[in-house]
Order: structure tokens, then sequence, then C-alpha cells
């Protein structure tokens, strides 16, 4: 069996105190069949430090972009494209819009947002989409960027049942987190049991959003098992089916070869 951490930020867990390395967290991860992660940008500084901290590596890809809440400052887009160019870039991303931290960079995030898009479909690499309380717009420039080109995910999805039933329409995958073992959260239960399972991704945000019964402890890639374990039972499968076919949808949307994925079990 076989789990992928589709989305977490490998250069921001404790290196300090609770990891001796990036390669203790892959150990730990693997200990728990969790065998493949996609380690996320949020700024192209980051990026480079990223890469550069974890290396090449069977059992990691990358993820290249600037989160909505990263656009204090403007960046050059021909960086972002020439650095999502690299073979090890998988995906583009973090991007989006948060209107629930930032609303006087409006403006910059939807420039940002449609560019994402616009390299993603260039380079044929899908976007990691982030979204909060910025439901209509991120529809919108989802559509009007014809995201379908290039596919995408919306990651740690929060949302409700209108805004996924519209994504999967676009084609788009859903990708849970820790969030859905919380107890306050059973309207995103309810979006959980609705998604049709291959187009279902699972992730932990680590070092973010620790799933029951680590909740208020740091997250890391092992602990998307409890992801994947919740989630098995919501959908009445195995945890068996739910990790092959979440590891399927992870393959087919960013054209990772199936083959890299098991050679790491």
């Amino acid at each position: 069996m076989l789990l992928v951490d589709s989305h977490c930020h490998l250069d921001g867990l404790d290196y300090q105190s609770l990891h001796k390395n990036v390669t203790d967290v892959l150990e730990k991860a693997q200990c728990r069949d969790v065998g493949f992660v996609l380690a996320v940008a949020t700024t192209l500084t980051g990026f480079r430090a990223m890469t550069e901290l974890i290396g090449e590596r069977e059992n990691v890809a990358f993820s290249c972009g600037v989160h909505p809440l990263n656009q204090d400052a403007p960046y050059d887009y021909a960086e972002l494209r020439e650095l999502a160019s690299s073979p090890a870039v998988v995906a583009m991303g973090e991007t989006g819009l948060d209107y629930y931290y930032q609303q006087e960079t409006k403006v910059q995030q939807q420039a940002s947002f449609r560019e994402h898009i616009r390299i993603g479909r260039e380079l044929n690499k899908p976007v990691i989409v982030h979204t909060r309380s910025a439901r209509e717009d991120t529809l919108t420039i989802l559509e009007e960027e014809n995201v379908e080109a290039c596919g995408g995910v919306l990651h740690c999805f929060t949302e409700d049942l209108p805004t996924a039933r519209k994504l999967l329409d676009m084609g788009f995958y859903i990708s849970f987190s820790g969030i859905v073992t919380f107890r306050n959260a059973e309207e995103l239960r309810e979006v959980a049991r609705y998604i049709p399972l291959d187009r279902m991704l699972i992730e932990t945000d680590s070092p973010w959003l620790a799933p029951v019964p680590y909740r208020g402890k740091e997250n890391q890639p092992a602990y998307v098992r409890d992801v994947a374990e919740y989630l098995s039972v919501l959908k009445g499968v195995s945890l068996e089916t739910l990790a092959m076919t979440t590891t399927h949808n992870f393959s087919q949307l960013f054209h990772i070869d199936s083959a890299r994925l098991t050679a790491t079990e």
C-alpha cells in the first residue's frame, strides 16, 4: 500500500527539536506507508531554499508558486516561469485568492492567480489552488483562464457542496486535509461523502492542521495516513482502496509516472 501526501511544506517543519532532517521526516512517513510527498512553495525565494534543503529525491516532487498572502511586494512572472520550467516541478502554486486575511491586495492576488494558470497552461502543469473568503472570484478566474487546459486541485478543501460541484464540472480534483477529522467539520464531511473517489486527493498541509488525534501539535507527512483512515471509513471503502485510488489520482493530475510512485514502496 502506498499513500501520497499531495501537499506539504517540508521546509516549514521543526528541524530543531522534532526532526533530525528531511530524511528523518520521510522515514517516519514511510513507516506509515506514506511513500511520496509533494513539497509546495509559497514564494520564489522560498522555492529556492526549499529545493536546496530537500535536494533531488525519488520520493519528493516540487510545486513552484507565490501564495496569495505573499503579494505585498511584486515579483517577476518571468522568474516564476523559469523556475517552474524545471523537470522537478510538477505543479504551479500554491496560488489562488485569500480575502479573509488580506482584502487590500485583491488586485495583486487576482493578477498573480491568473498568471499562474497561464504559465500552467503553457507548461502543461496543473495549478494548486488556495481559496478563503473568495469563492466567486476564484471560480470566475478559473473559468475565464480556461483552467481545464492544465487541470488543478483545490487544496485543503473547506468550501461548500455547490463549490465542489462547480470545481468537479471544471475537471478539478478536491483535496482533503486533517480538517475533515475535526469535531466541528460536519459540513466538510458531507462534501467528502459526495466527492467521487476518483477525484479525491489527501494531504497534510504540514506543518499546519494536524488531524485528530494530533490536533494542536505540528503536522507532518506521516499523519496523512490518519486522514486516509478517517476518509476510508467516511466513504465506506477499505484503506487499501482509498490509498490506491488517491495515489492513482495524484499520478494522473501531476503527470508522475506511476512506476516512480510504486518504486518508493
